[in-house]
């Protein structure tokens, strides 16, 4: 009889605890199956330049089915809660079918949603970058406010529409603004009165200064760099209030500006809540240095929805949220499971940072690998040599340095694609209608077009 082994999750970690299980079990000795709301990976860190149009949306994301091994099954669906105690899992497929898979063993690889804070008008007004949606919707709205301010009389409306604030200066944060200011100044020329208004950028950070997961040095260096392109750096300042046309920051400055950019921290997806696992007070699961979750017999959990003992602290922190921690703790998830089930041997998750890449657009970088500092042009082109080892598939590094390579001679696609999804009834032509009901080929497609 064959061991049931359910991976909740196609993130990072969640496709390299399969991809490892497939190839060391022995075949038919267990039913892999990986579920996840979509059918594709997507790869976060380039997040920032398809937003920017450096590149094609559908290059950022990895298809499922082309990525895993045969003998690992895909569902998709939701996963909406487990029950540990009986050794099930309970999803909603696209299909509208409720099912419970029973398991042997099960990986929690869920991933994170952005963390928002009890802001008033946030949650109506504020925009994310942690998705493919959000970046494509975020790129969108640069492009219609740049249409606005160059069809507008009123200077005010004019001035919130080519001001745009990003609160949170992490990884997100400082790529996901210096790509799309990037991106904003190069299409500039083609809006002759926005061009003589001049558009504002603001980054707002609560902590005192910008990129805390690097060195100072090379912060500073970013710092200056975001500088010299006319960006406003607000360190130790944090968002008081969003409406429609402004941003209130703690400096007392209320901002006139139609949109503001939330990337300050991500948390837990919501559904973890509900498995029925022990959490931490920041809501991620406990687990220990072979990432087992505690009290839960064939339970495991790695990635962003774990709190996973850091090596590089000895265990005094949780491991950092990023691909390259989720994709060592996926293959070490799956030895353990291997070993469970009478494969191998168990092992602990041993994985200290090598390093950390930031692009900031313009052929600028900064860079830390092997306790080596880069910045500007060098740390660049490690940046994207990285980014092009990291992602699956030949076929999508292949169109990925198509997508780079065509930027550099062409410069960047400036379609703004907006309309997508709203399908016009039949005969009508009015987008400003639309079709709420059925499975339309747009309904499938919004999400990763341009």
């Amino acid at each position: 009889m064959a061991w049931n082994v359910v991976i909740a999750g196609g993130g990072f970690g969640g496709v390299h605890t399969a991809k490892y299980l497939a190839r060391v079990l022995p075949r038919h000795s267990a039913r892999i199956t990986l579920v996840n709301d979509t059918n594709f990976m997507l790869y976060t860190p380039l997040l920032p330049g398809a937003a920017a149009g450096t590149l094609e949306p559908r290059h950022v994301v990895v298809p499922l089915r082309e990525t895993l091994p045969d003998c690992v099954d895909l569902l998709v669906g939701k996963v909406t809660g487990a029950s540990p105690e009986d050794k099930g899992v309970f999803v909603d497929t696209i299909s509208g079918e409720s099912k419970r898979l029973r398991y042997d063993q099960l990986v929690v690889a869920l991933g994170s949603v952005s963390r928002t804070l009890p802001i008033p008008g946030l949650a109506e007004y504020g925009l994310g970058l942690k998705s493919l949606p959000e970046a494509i919707a975020l790129r969108n709205r640069v492009l219609r406010n740049l249409e606005l301010a160059e069809s507008t009389e009123d200077p005010v409306e004019r001035r919130a529409a080519l001001t745009f604030v990003f609160v949170g200066a992490g990884y997100a944060g400082l790529e996901g603004l210096a790509e799309l200011q990037d991106f904003a100044s190069e299409v500039l020329d083609l809006y002759p009165r926005a061009r003589v208004h001049g558009m504002r950028w603001i980054l707002v950070e609560a902590r005192d200064r910008v990129m805390p997961e690097v060195s100072p040095s090379l912060a500073n260096f970013a710092a200056r760099e975001l500088t010299a392109r006319g960006i406003e750096l607000r360190t130790s300042t944090t968002l008081e209030e969003i409406t429609d046309n402004t941003a209130r920051l703690s400096d007392g400055e209320v901002v006139p500006t139609r949109t503001v950019v939330w990337t300050a921290g991500v948390k837990p997806h919501p559904v973890v809540a509900n498995l029925g696992l022990p959490l931490n007070e920041t809501g991620r699961v406990i687990v220990d240095n072979t990432l087992a979750v505690q009290d839960r017999p064939g339970v495991w959990a790695i990635g962003d929805n774990a709190s996973v003992p850091d090596p590089a602290s000895k265990g005094q922190r949780p491991a950092p949220p990023t691909a390259q921690h989720a994709i060592r703790q996926g293959r070490t998830a799956g030895r353990n499971v291997a070993a469970a089930l009478g494969t191998g041997s168990p092992t602990t998750f041993k994985y200290k940072t090598r390093g950390v890449v930031v692009d900031m657009g313009q052929r600028k970088a900064v860079a830390e690998t092997m306790g080596i500092r880069w910045r500007g042009t060098p740390a660049w082109f490690i940046t994207r040599t990285y980014h092009l080892a990291m992602i699956p598939g030949l076929g999508r590094r292949g169109r990925l340095l198509a997508d780079w390579n065509v930027g550099l001679l062409f410069g960047r696609d400036t379609a703004e694609l907006g309309q997508l999804g709203n399908v016009p009834r039949l005969g009508e032509g009015d987008l400003s209608k639309p079709v709420t009901a059925g499975n339309t080929p747009a309904d499938t497609e919004s999400t990763t077009d341009g």
